[in-house]
């Protein structure tokens, strides 16, 4: 077998049959399956999973009392055999046909890491925002793979383990974002366009990430990144990159998703500020492909006078896209930039 898709699961409410069906039934030629019980006895498993697939199914135990998925993922990939490892939450499935194409592109490309194509409902979901044009092996910062934060498709285990990376323990949630960083940084990356792809199932409602939580947890993980020899070590482009979308998607992302102004307390604040602060020693002068939108967000949140509610409502001015201040940067030598957003938006568009 040539992949091993690691699926870990923490819930008998969890369809793992669903998931590990779409491999067995439609994805089995060249690929074995590991289910990861985490917390859970694989016999409180087993009855979930098609009696036609039980036996081939290595179930594996991971007990470690902690709510978050790193620990199972991180078990399961170390045991995984064969040349690539696949990693798939338990609600999701893969589209027939899905681990054969990855296989295919990684095959012609020469790639240590396949990006698989992404899908929500019917539509694609659109990140990376790649150039439309790529084919080959991916550029890091041409191709803003830092916009996919999940691993998911295809890593070479030679390359795991020549890097030494595993998702990153102890954090509530982002604990992807420092294995994918050096993954899209420090492998041969190939990003899939077109075909059978990986679908983010919709039905599960205990996702780890929804639960609200302080600025300080929820972000934990970027001062983590930041701090890391690996990205301090990053030429400027590379760092900038990075901190662009933790900027965007992370930083900005907390504010948007904490919209009741009494959570945010001083505390709350000089946390947040504190992140910003970060990116900004990492990655000098990132900011500037931001939007006037986004950067009135970030002058509100680096200054703790501007009241909450000032605050929210720059943070959801942002997000009215295709307005000339979600479009003109503040200073407009910097519009036409790759991390702009009138470039960011056209890759955007053409990924769908």
């Amino acid at each position: 077998m040539r992949v091993e898709v690691v699926i870990a699961v923490h819930s008998t409410s969890r369809p793992i049959g669903r998931a590990v069906a779409s491999i067995l039934d439609d994805n089995g030629s060249q690929t074995a399956v590991t289910v990861v019980c985490h917390n859970l006895g694989a016999d409180q498993i087993l009855p979930g999973i098609a009696p036609q697939h039980r036996d081939r199914v290595r179930l594996l135990e991971h007990h470690d009392g902690i709510r978050s998925a790193a620990g199972p993922f991180n078990a399961g990939m170390r045991a995984a055999r064969g040349d690539f490892v696949s990693i798939m939450g338990s609600d999701d499935t893969l589209q027939p046909g899905a681990v054969d194409a990855w296989l295919d592109l990684a095959d012609r490309t020469g790639a240590d890491t396949v990006i698989s194509r992404l899908l929500r409902g019917s539509g694609a979901v659109p990140t990376p925002p790649a150039r439309p044009w790529l084919r080959g092996l991916a550029d890091p910062v041409a191709d803003r793979l830092s916009y996919r934060s999940a691993p998911l498709g295809l890593v070479s285990n030679a390359a795991r383990e020549r890097l030494g990376v595993e998702l990153a323990e102890g954090f509530v949630v982002g604990d992807d974002v420092p294995y994918v960083t050096r993954l899209w940084f420090e492998t041969r990356v190939a990003c899939q366009r077109t075909g059978p792809g990986y679908l983010i199932g919709e039905d599960a409602t205990d996702r780890i990430t929804l639960d609200p939580r302080p600025v300080r947890e929820e972000l934990a993980f970027v001062h983590h990144l930041l701090d890391q020899e690996s990205f301090t070590s990053y030429p400027a482009a590379a760092r900038e990159a990075v901190a662009v979308k933790l900027t965007r998607i992370h930083l900005f992302g907390a504010v948007f998703y904490r919209s009741d102004p009494t959570f945010w307390t001083g505390t709350e604040r000089a946390d947040l500020a504190a992140v910003a602060e970060h990116l900004e020693r990492r990655a000098p002068g990132h900011t500037a492909v931001l939007s006037r939108a986004d950067r009135r967000l970030l002058d509100g949140i680096l200054d703790l006078s501007v009241p909450a509610e000032r605050l929210l409502h720059h943070a959801r001015v942002r997000r009215r896209h295709g307005t000339p201040a979600t479009v003109l940067t503040r200073d407009l030598r910097h519009l036409l930039r790759r991390e702009a957003p009138p470039r960011l938006m056209a890759a955007s568009l053409l990924t769908r």
